[in-house]
């Protein structure tokens, strides 16, 4: 009996460890750090690979920005969120631009998080998000998620251009009085430039020009293009790395734990028990079947379908905020009209099962079976918003 238990605890530990190895060989997600390394759709290996194939003179700033190369003439900071610029970073960065240098920050996605010094110097503060529009592009689906911002003032680097292509769930202010804003739709600024000594700062919300998504679209390719005709350009990659623990740190808790996980198996196995072992008691439970039968008539006795139908769609409105930003108090035919922009589902399926549950509603009594009819319905609809709709209802 003893040497079974023994087999049965390692079994389950080599079972454990062979799917730990199995999961570490699935594919990695996608890295949503916008480093010049990243060749998925948040990176910017794409505009790095482009500059330096077309001649242009670019590399990666590895290091801490306290001491910049000399001949440097432009320097971009994408969005950084592993380390925070210090403050002697950021009084080299200040001294870089007055003497000439061009600096390019594209902010992260949340202000005063993860860069609260630089943020700072530069006076960001958050704005109102800009609306949608899709104009310059084929097709509203070439890319939904983002927004067609106008050039103000083609100036610096913007002279030329005419319209940029960026996400639509930010934008921001700087806050100092020689600050001008180049870019925006509906009074919301994109991209803003600093006169600064002798040199300039760009700050733009979000590292969406330079993303390998939004790359080639509009005049976002003509922006860097401009920024790299200035001269050598370099990338900063040091805030993207994370400081980890040394490995053999790691190593020293894996081994630290197998040690004492099979301590426990062998005082498991050779401790001496305090009596005989009493017989297992047998307990019989009720299905979930059951359970749920019990339910189903517990509420067609209670007769409270009519007091559920507004709960049907009070739920799908309170998950398309959550998933879509939807807020429940538009009305709904506004309502479905961003559905269908967001996420494909047809606005008038959501009408109609809206109309259907409102004329369900007011015809008294409502029948279980026009309440499971509706609760299909609706559960279609929660599928769909949520990206599950080829999957089967439970």
């Amino acid at each position: 009996m003893r040497n079974a238990r023994v087999a049965v605890v390692l079994g389950l530990l080599i079972a454990v460890a062979l799917a730990v190895g199995l999961a570490s060989r699935e594919a990695a997600p996608d890295s949503p750090v916008p480093s010049v390394t990243n060749p998925g759709p948040l990176g910017l290996k794409g505009l790095f690979v482009y500059l330096r194939e077309s001649g242009r003179d670019v590399s990666a700033q590895e290091t801490s920005l306290e001491s910049l190369p000399a001949g440097t003439r432009s320097l971009v900071i994408a969005a950084p969120q592993a380390q925070p610029v210090t403050k002697e970073e950021v009084a080299s960065l200040e001294r870089f631009v007055q003497g000439g240098g061009t600096l390019v920050y594209l902010s992260p996605h949340t202000l005063g998080e993860h860069q609260p010094g630089l943020e700072e110097w530069l006076g960001l503060v958050p704005g109102a998000l800009p609306g949608t529009n899709h104009q310059g592009l084929a097709s509203e689906w070439v890319d939904p998620a983002g927004v067609t911002v106008d050039v103000w003032l083609p100036a610096g680097l913007l002279r030329g251009l005419s319209s940029l292509r960026v996400s639509r769930d930010r934008s921001l202010r700087m806050e100092h009085d020689t600050a001008v804003p180049l870019a925006g739709l509906s009074g919301t600024g994109v991209v803003w430039r600093w006169s600064l000594g002798k040199g300039e700062v760009y700050v733009a919300a979000g590292p969406d020009l330079a993303e390998n998504r939004r790359l080639e679209l509009l005049d976002n390719l003509r922006f860097w293009d401009a920024l790299a005709a200035r001269g050598p350009l370099r990338f900063d990659e040091f805030h993207h790395a994370v400081v980890t623990r040394p490995p053999l740190s790691q190593g020293l808790w894996v081994f630290i734990a197998q040690a004492l996980a099979v301590g426990l198996v062998y005082a498991v196995s050779r401790g001496t028990r305090f009596g005989a072992p009493r017989p297992v008691r047998v307990e019989r439970h009720r299905s979930s079947r059951e359970y749920v039968r019990s339910l189903g008539w517990l509420m067609r006795r209670a007769k409270v379908e009519a007091e559920l139908l507004p709960e049907l769609d009070s739920a799908l409105r309170r998950l398309m905020q959550e998933r879509l930003g939807i807020a429940p108090s538009l009305p709904d035919a506004e309502a479905a009209r961003l559905l269908e922009e967001t996420c494909g589902v047809p606005a008038r399926d959501y009408l109609d099962a809206k109309e259907d549950l409102l004329r369900t509603r007011d015809r008294a009594p409502v029948r279980p079976a026009d309440y499971t009819r509706l609760a299909r319905r609706y559960a279609s609809l929660e599928r769909r918003v949520t990206g599950r709709a080829g999957e089967a209802p439970e």
